[in-house]
């Protein structure tokens, strides 16, 4: 079920402002402490830190139903969250969101080793817990954003301001929400260059909102692409766990990213 767009186009900013309000209070105490304003303790912190950081990534879920309870009525919530239960996209469809994913994040860690950049090893104890891995990430490691960014508020977005503005719009707040995780010392995002990651933000908006067309309007569909591509990160690291260096193999998955949704966007208009 698709959220019910008013015939003015309007934008629920309700949407935003819980979404921001949900997640930045829930990692503002962490932030706090990265900035050296709370003195917390340190095993606590750790403790807490990435729990609180996948509870704040439900945000924009939260959000998309307390605005169509609060917009559309109770009953239209049922029907939504239903909607998130098809695995029925096309073998096409789960054959790309694999494919993309997993060639952008192999060349981002292959490539750089001709440049003399280091291969990094595999995050993963091994890669037989990679199928385990991956449903964690679609429903609990960034997947369940997609309830509300490509299942509630794209819709929105693409009938106000047409699919590559709507996009580019919300691959800018999207990048912007994460914001927050750069001053919590445990999150991932202290190594991430911020335009880079804008860069790929913008690239994987791209890209998932073709992944929803292509399944045939099945939001479960950008769940999916979103977890898959987080997935293959410690597959195939591109990431440097340290600060102070360059990190090129980042910029090259971000710019990847980036080409693949250009690509597959533009491709629509073919279809």
């Amino acid at each position: 079920m698709k959220p019910e767009i008013s015939n003015n186009k309007s934008i629920p900013i309700r949407f935003f402002v819980i979404t921001f309000l949900w997640s930045w209070l829930l990692w503002l105490p962490f932030v706090l402490g990265g900035l050296g304003i709370w003195d917390w303790d340190e095993n606590l912190r750790s403790i807490l830190s990435m729990p609180t950081i996948i509870l704040g990534a439900f945000g924009p879920g939260i959000a998309a139903v307390y605005s169509i309870r609060t917009l559309q009525g109770k009953s239209s919530v049922k029907p939504f969250l239903w909607s998130f239960l098809s695995f029925k996209f096309g073998w096409k469809v789960w054959l790309i969101i694999f494919g993309a994913m997993g060639m952008a994040n192999f060349l981002a860690w292959y490539l750089p080793g001709f440049f003399g950049y280091e291969r990094l090893p595999m995050l993963l104890p091994t890669i037989l817990v990679f199928p385990i891995y991956w449903l964690v990430m679609v429903f609990f490691g960034g997947g369940q954003e997609e309830i509300g960014w490509r299942g509630y508020i794209m819709p929105y977005l693409e009938s106000r301001y047409g699919i590559w503005l709507g996009n580019i719009i919300l691959g800018i707040i999207w990048t912007l929400w994460h914001a927050p995780l750069w001053f919590i010392p445990d999150s991932f995002q202290v190594f991430m260059p911020f335009p880079a990651f804008l860069i790929g933000c913008l690239g994987l908006s791209f890209f998932f909102s073709w992944v929803v067309k292509a399944s045939k309007n099945k939001p479960l569909s950008a769940l999916v692409a979103h977890g898959t591509s987080n997935a293959m990160l410690p597959v195939f690291p591109s990431l440097v766990l340290a600060s102070e260096v360059f990190q090129f193999h980042f910029w090259i998955l971000e710019i990847l990213y980036l080409l693949i949704g250009i690509v597959a966007l533009a491709s629509l208009k073919k279809q």
